[in-house]
């Protein structure tokens, strides 16, 4: 039995904000430090072999002090394939001034389509399409190998990874929410999924 556990980082600064980040490097705030420590104390029964993280410090962080509070300190990749989602256009922008200036309508098309981006930036097809291969060249090798696994990203990453593992479709995403700091743990037996919990 081996587990793939995807943990969105803790609230950071612009998360309270309200304001699209993308890809813009915003640490956690006081809020999502004590999420990521929650995180890790939930799961200090599963003993990691490695660590995959994106290059932003909001989700490396979230997966150094979730290990901490484990008292776990397994090896660590940090790779930009795993960042967020590039906002674009939108990027440091409020989320309800920008539903003032264009309408909820196309606000909500940015944010939750699947194959439409916001201006300048990426869709969440197009982060299934940079995540996906970074999952089959290393993640699942490590997954087919028994191996215990934390990926500490962010919304879209995870959402990705959701379509990546088969338990979305680009059809119905959208009803997946992802809460900051609160781990989805995948069990596995024999490479096969065997069980998911939130």
């Amino acid at each position: 039995m081996n587990y793939l556990v995807l943990l969105r980082h803790g609230e950071s600064e612009w998360n309270r904000e309200n304001r699209f980040t993308g890809f813009t490097d915003v640490d956690l705030n006081e809020k999502g430090v004590a999420e990521a420590k929650r995180a890790g104390a939930s799961l200090k029964d599963i003993r990691f072999d490695k660590v995959y993280t994106s290059t932003l410090k909001r989700a490396y962080k979230t997966a150094e002090l979730a290990c901490t509070e484990m008292g776990q300190n397994p090896p660590t990749v940090r790779h930009d394939d795993l960042r967020e989602r590039d906002y674009g256009d939108l990027t440091g922008l409020n989320k309800d001034e920008m539903r003032k200036k264009f309408g909820e309508e196309q606000v909500h098309i940015w944010r939750r389509s699947y194959d439409v981006p916001p201006p300048g930036g990426e869709s969440l097809k197009d982060v299934v399409a940079r995540v996906q291969p970074y999952y089959q060249a290393h993640i699942a090798p490590d997954l087919a190998a028994g191996k215990n696994l934390l990926l500490a990203a962010h919304g879209n990453t995870l959402r990705a990874m959701l379509i990546i593992l088969g338990e979305r479709t680009a059809e119905n995403i959208n009803e997946a929410e992802i809460a900051t700091g609160a781990p989805i743990v995948f069990e596995y037996a024999d490479g096969r999924l065997k069980r998911k919990s939130a």
